[in-house]
């Protein structure tokens, strides 16, 4: 049976509050644009298998004016010619920070992504990154049900 586990909102309302203000902040600093946010948060979520913020987020990044195709074609992201050189930097940084190794990320991911993303973008996306993750383990652990 798959039920809900814990509500972290009722065990620490102050933490989930602060974990909230902390996402619209990095929403609002913003990356170089926001489909590319969202690719990237929706990129973590499939494959840390969250169903809780999937929809959402597709959702967010169709509002956002991207394609039904684009968002069929992310999970398969490195043969699509879809997306763009800052996108392919962005989404190989997102997928070694999620599936992260003992050797961390590599120079060449890491240097790519700041040749084309520029310091203050690559750093929202790390903070954006880490938080994405973050998010979709606490969901997953908790087992949030996605919301209707």
């Amino acid at each position: 049976m798959y039920h809900e586990r814990i509500a972290l909102s009722a065990v620490s309302p102050q933490a989930v509050k602060i974990i909230i203000e902390l996402d619209d902040v990095l929403q609002q600093e913003a990356l170089i644009d926001d489909r590319l946010r969202e690719l990237v948060r929706i990129r973590i979520s499939q494959i840390n298998g969250c169903a809780y913020f999937l929809g959402g987020r597709s959702k967010e990044l169709l509002r956002l004016g991207d394609t039904q195709e684009r968002l069929h074609q992310l999970a398969g992201w490195r043969d699509s010619r879809l997306f763009s050189a800052t996108e392919r930097a962005a989404l190989a940084l997102a997928e070694s920070m999620t599936w992260l190794q003992s050797e961390g990320v590599s120079d060449e991911e890491y240097g790519e992504a700041e040749r084309l993303l520029g310091p203050y973008n690559l750093g929202n996306l790390i903070m954006t990154i880490s938080l994405c993750n973050a998010l979709d383990r606490m969901c997953m652990t908790a087992r949030l049900h996605p919301p209707s």
